[in-house]
């Protein structure tokens, strides 16, 4: 399989963010509205010469992360080339369960969809098979690899924006322990964990960190529960990458703070800024959060694809050199010689200095 490389500023993730987020949360309400379920048809018919959808997985298009910046990255390509949601423009479909996988994108394959969009690893099965049947259909995973000229497959170096939040926490806790909760064990999840842990040791050997998973990427109540155990361990910085379970961890960290506004409690976001998800009146849980541009992503593959250069058979890997993953604008709450080293383990790793590791059991 060939593979090559594009660049993606991560800048533009805040950027698209800030564009969508102004549209309104009516236009936001009413965008949402539809596309629930392998059912539905659409909600109106584009006259644009191309069209995108994409699949979810079981956390939903709303969960905050994932789903949600691929979402976000489905509507700006569609303002972008004032397409209407629905059929001919852009769309989306939303797993309920993992059964739903193969049913929902043969449902926009049927409806004529240009490039359909699995979103996430979970996904390789599912699209790895209905390459082979649909051999005419464009397909584009996020987080996954499937070998077939049809599919154009996504991936992100996340070991490496994980260890600049791994070092981040390492330098920022207060009492010497910090926490990270993992949604499922599958590669792309273990390698923002061994990126943490990694970080963290790098920026302090004496660190004691808790590590957990909850199993799922839609349970809040067990990444809640998990955190609720860290902080009254003493962890007072808690980096997730759990999707969906993971907003359970900013409801015990937020929980905490209400009683006490003193609480030394934080959160590292995942994948998106996750800064609004951690406010609590006046004060906010999120310390920052490691960014992946994945809407972005989503956005670069459609253009290409869209322009006659649809990357199928090739591994599009987008990392800290390119501007794909990093940490998001802490708004202060980490501390100005904090971020100094912060940037330079950061220019360590674009230079190829330090080469982070993609597995737990890689971390010394």
């Amino acid at each position: 399989m060939k593979k090559r490389k594009f660049g993606l500023l991560i800048s533009s993730v805040v950027a698209t963010g800030a564009i969508l987020g102004a549209c309104g949360a009516d236009e936001d309400k009413k965008e949402n509205e539809g596309s629930t379920g392998s059912t539905d048809k659409g909600t109106e018919t584009s006259t644009g010469d191309f069209s995108i959808a994409m699949v979810t997985d079981t956390g939903g298009v709303d969960d905050k992360s994932f789903n949600q910046s691929a979402w976000e990255g489905i509507q700006q390509f569609g303002k972008d080339h004032g397409l209407a949601k629905g059929d001919g423009g852009y769309d989306y479909l939303e797993s309920k369960q993992d059964s739903e996988y193969n049913t929902n994108l043969n449902a926009l394959i049927r409806r004529d969809f240009d490039l359909v969009f699995g979103v996430g690893f979970l996904f390789e099965d599912a699209i790895g098979k209905i390459a082979s049947q649909q051999k005419d259909a464009q397909l584009a995973i996020i987080d996954g690899v499937v070998d077939a000229p049809n599919v154009a497959s996504v991936l992100f170096n996340e070991q490496e924006g994980a260890f600049l939040a791994g070092v981040a926490a390492a330098k920022m806790s207060q009492t010497g322990k910090i926490g990270f909760v993992g949604g499922l064990k599958i590669p792309v999840i273990e390698r923002f964990h061994a990126g943490f842990i990694a970080g963290a040791k790098a920026a302090n050997p004496d660190i004691i960190i808790e590590e957990d998973y909850a199993e799922s990427f839609d349970k809040a109540d067990i990444g809640k529960m998990i955190a609720n155990r860290m902080y009254s361990s003493g962890v007072d910085i808690v980096f997730h990458a759990a999707g969906g379970a993971g907003n359970g961890v900013f409801t015990e960290a937020k929980e905490r703070k209400e009683k006490d506004a003193n609480a030394n409690v934080w959160v590292i976001g995942v994948d998106k800024d996750q800064y609004e998800e951690g406010q609590v009146g006046s004060h906010n849980v999120t310390l920052t959060s490691m960014v992946k541009g994945v809407g972005n992503a989503v956005i670069d593959i459609s253009n290409r694809t869209k322009d006659g250069d649809f990357p199928g058979g090739q591994t599009t890997v987008y990392g800290l050199a390119e501007g794909g993953v990093g940490l998001a604008d802490s708004r202060g709450a980490i501390t100005a010689d904090v971020l100094a080293v912060v940037e330079d383990f950061e220019k360590q790793i674009i230079a190829g200095d330090i080469v982070v590791p993609t597995h737990p059991d890689e971390v010394k």
